[in-house]
């Protein structure tokens, strides 16, 4: 399988291009980032429009703003593309809607596969306790962008699903109470994190809390070649984790 790294010269770019060298049966096709200079030589891109050589799947860690490059660069060249971006605005994430019409497309919130069983979890939780109270607090690195992060999201929309009439309440400020019905989601950012992402359901006469935290990176690029190694031969449609793991 040849595989396109884009956001090549992010940490998690990065973490791509060493598991993808200590693969069989992988490839690096190229490696794309606006941080690199052209050399087909050494399979470096400034852009995806750069190269138009053999490819079988693009894997996305660059920014949410490169979407529509991405999708339009996707559907051109009808390659199946997993998305391990997060923070896309309602309109980026119409176009990543759109193009799973025409051509594979996996995108995750998180990369995790114990991420994926932590939503399982969540879902299973919040249905059996229909009137607990929800917080969500999730702790990353002080250099990550978006907050809240898009496995906070991801758990709180998955909730929802067995919650309908719940309403999500992004930090907690001012002179209010706490509502019924609230999911909560707090956004913290110090050091070094990874990733650490925690759920507390509190019946008012027990509590239980899930919890998820990540040691290292590489965690996300295992995920993300399992994701390949999935999407590989699917036919247009959009998958993510639950849907790789049967769920």
């Amino acid at each position: 399988m040849e595989i396109i790294v884009h956001g090549a010269t992010g940490h998690m770019g990065r973490a791509v291009l060493k598991l993808l060298g200590e693969t069989e049966d992988c490839t690096l096709a190229a490696a794309v980032s606006p941080e690199l200079t052209t050399d087909p030589t050494r399979r470096e891109f400034e852009t995806l429009d750069a190269y138009q050589g053999p490819a079988d799947l693009i894997i996305d860690f660059s920014f949410h703003t490169a979407t529509h490059a991405l999708m339009a660069y996707a559907l051109a060249r009808k390659l199946p593309v997993i998305v391990c971006t997060t923070g896309q605005t309602e309109a980026e994430k119409a176009e990543i809607f759109a193009a799973a019409q025409e051509i594979p497309v996996f995108y995750s919130g998180n990369m995790s596969l114990g991420v994926a069983l932590l939503v399982n979890l969540a879902k299973q939780t919040a249905a059996a306790f229909p009137d607990a109270d929800i917080e969500i607090v999730e702790t990353h690195h002080n250099r990550k962008v978006d907050a809240p992060s898009g496995t906070a999201l991801m758990l709180a929309e998955a909730m929802e699903t067995v919650r309908p009439e719940a309403t999500l309440r992004l930090g907690r400020a001012g002179a209010a109470k706490r509502q019924p019905g609230e999911i909560g989601i707090h956004a913290v950012r110090r050091g070094n994190v990874v990733g650490i992402h925690e759920i507390v359901v509190d019946t008012g006469t027990e509590t239980i809390t899930l919890k998820h935290e990540a040691h290292d990176r590489a965690l996300f690029a295992q995920g993300a070649m399992r994701a390949a190694a999935y999407l590989l031969g699917k036919p247009a449609g959009l998958y993510n984790m639950q849907t790789m793991l049967g769920g």
